[in-house]
């Protein structure tokens, strides 16, 4: 199992809108160009994102977009189904036929809870880190200064 481009679009995506909004709406066009996402496949992700009411569209000129709830209340979990992304582990897709269709309906394989089980913790897992705290995330990394060591000879300098 693995989370596709749709998915990682799309929280990177909530994430630069998140730490932005503050300023007013946020275009999608600022957001392509910030993140190197198509603008057309974020017109697709937000589409949905607005469908399940976790961003709102604004109009006009100064238009964009702008979360629909506060960030600690959108989790990583609510961004990924929103936009379609399946989070299932299992062979079978949690259809029940891991053998395909070519055997009876509902035989599970020897590993289909092993897999069931990895999805119920990924979900639970996702549910748990809201956008606000990869909001924090970005701001910690930014107030964070890379310090380099320069030497010359026997001399050490720090830089930060």
């Amino acid at each position: 199992m693995r989370l596709t481009t749709k998915g990682r679009f799309a929280v990177t995506a909530m994430i630069d809108l998140a730490l932005r909004q503050e300023n007013g709406p946020v275009t999608l066009a600022g957001i392509s160009q910030r993140q190197d996402i198509s603008l057309s496949y974020l017109e697709q992700l937000f589409g949905k994102l607005r469908r399940h009411e976790i961003v709102e569209s604004v109009r006009g000129p100064g238009g964009g977009y702008h979360l629909a709830r506060k960030a600690q209340n959108v989790t990583v979990a609510d961004i990924i189904i929103a936009v379609d992304e399946p989070l299932d582990a299992t062979q079978c897709g949690s259809k029940g036929n891991c053998h395909g269709s070519d055997h009876d309906n509902g035989i599970h394989c020897m590993t289909h809870d092993l897999w069931a089980n990895l999805n119920a913790k990924m979900v639970d897992y996702l549910d748990s880190v809201s956008l606000q705290d990869l909001v924090n995330q970005q701001k910690q990394k930014a107030q964070e200064k890379p310090v380099v060591v320069v030497r010359h000879g026997h001399a050490e300098r720090t830089i930060s």
